[in-house]
């Protein structure tokens, strides 16, 4: 009987951000972006609803001009955080926030609750959708980056998409974290940097 190798299983790393969001690979030791089906290597962080068709990335932030109160942008800054908190941050979207059944913050569209989970899920989506593409296989775990400040729920929620998306999430690691492995900092050599978020 031949023994059948079985393949690694591909992790992707998936920078969900506030406005645009990229997805990499490590290939020979670094870590490669991986360019979107429109050749950029950032997606915007968008998805618009429209009836039942949904549009996420590029095509979405197209039609955010002529269809406003139903593309969603910046969603992050309400994952995982009740209505009360996010007043502020509700006087600067187009779109409809309201209160949860749970007192978290949904997108009201169309009468239909959409969590914030949801929308990063297509977001996540997408990113999964560009590396399969690139890579010829199915992919199922990815580490996922977040703000240094988020907070367990935060996170928690962010995991909750990627399981919406279809994705293991093996870790979630504070963006600046991610700036210092891709700098090196793993590799065991003395020396001394600093990683400033910008933000």
């Amino acid at each position: 009987m031949a023994n059948k190798k079985q393949k690694k299983e591909l992790i992707i790393g998936i920078d969900l951000g506030t406005t645009n969001s990229c997805v990499s690979i490590m290939e020979g030791g670094d870590a490669k972006v991986i360019a979107n089906q429109e050749g950029g290597r950032t997606t915007p962080s968008v998805v618009s609803i429209k009836g039942k068709e949904r549009l996420t990335g590029t095509a979405a932030k197209r039609q955010a001009v002529t269809n406003p109160e139903k593309t969603l942008f910046s969603t992050k800054r309400f994952i995982g955080r009740k209505h009360k908190e996010v007043e502020s941050e509700i006087k600067t979207v187009p779109y409809k926030v309201k209160p949860g059944k749970n007192g978290d913050a949904v997108f009201e569209i169309d009468g239909k609750d959409y969590t914030p989970e949801e929308i990063s899920a297509q977001i996540l989506t997408k990113m999964k959708e560009t590396a399969e593409s690139y890579l010829g296989q199915k992919v199922t775990g990815a580490v996922v980056t977040v703000p240094a400040y988020f907070n367990d729920s935060q996170r928690q929620s962010t995991k909750d998409a990627g399981k919406i998306a279809g994705l293991d999430v093996k870790r979630i690691i504070p963006e600046p974290t991610a700036a210092a492995l891709a700098y090196g900092l793993d590799k065991g050599e003395d020396k001394k940097i600093v990683v400033y978020d910008l933000g």
